[in-house]
């Protein structure tokens, strides 16, 4: 009797699965695609990411908001998280190299409000084409453009492109156009003083070139989605 309820034992353990082994590379605590996740779960998990690559510093609140925008908006994945905070928390020694974002494009971040310089790969002026924080990075308060660098500061994170090239003027005309409840608008603008520049952004919504304000020959100066900005040509 013994040696059949051994035998038995023994059939049930040679047909039971095995435990499945640890994946290498991935975070127990992370999926790749974060939209599984709750909310209150996202916020976890990039902090922990954060946490670990930063030698247990905080991720700042705006950036944090900033990634799970990104997720539940954009459909980022866990590792390009994981490469996006690897990128902002590279170069934080006293000549950061010039962050990787395109061709023709730096990332600059005022990360905890301190200043910082960023090295440009051009000469000339430069402009803001992302904000990335919920702190407004607006021209001449919280960034400046410098010949051959951009300068931060007060907790504006942002891409920047070389900035393009508008004739002098002799005034100080000025333009503020809004878009009301985030509905798309036009404003006046006089033609014979050239392509508008964003002077000042007046709105919590971030206004970038192209995507939420812009200026065309057929339509003027327009903004969309919440941009409310004072407008100049330079």
């Amino acid at each position: 009797m013994n040696r059949l309820l051994a035998l038995v034992l023994l059939a049930l353990c040679l047909t039971m699965p095995l435990a499945a082994p640890a994946q290498t590379g991935t975070r127990a605590y992370a999926p790749e695609n974060l939209r599984t996740l709750s909310y209150a779960d996202q916020r976890r998990v990039i902090s922990l990411e954060y946490a670990e690559q930063s030698n247990g510093r905080r991720i700042p609140d705006d950036q944090l908001r900033f990634y799970i925008d990104q997720v539940n908006r954009s459909n980022w994945g866990f590792s390009r998280i994981k490469q996006d905070i690897a990128r902002s928390l590279a170069g934080s020694g006293p000549r950061p190299p010039v962050p990787p974002v395109g061709p023709q494009q730096v990332r600059c971040e005022s990360t905890n409000n301190r200043p910082r310089t960023c090295p440009t790969r051009w000469s000339g002026p430069s402009r803001l084409v992302r904000q990335l924080s919920s702190t407004r990075c607006i021209e001449g308060r919280t960034w400046r453009s410098q010949p051959g660098s951009v300068y931060v500061t007060a907790g504006c994170r942002g891409e920047f492109a070389p900035g393009r090239g508008r004739p002098p003027i002799a005034d100080n005309y000025q333009v503020t156009c809004s878009s009301n409840d985030r509905r798309y608008a036009t404003c006046a603008w006089d033609r014979s003083r050239g392509r508008p520049r964003l002077l000042q952004q007046l709105s919590g919504t971030a206004c970038i070139e192209g995507r939420t304000w812009g200026y065309d020959a057929a339509r003027g100066l327009w903004v969309d989605d919440g941009c409310r900005g004072r407008f100049g040509n330079r």
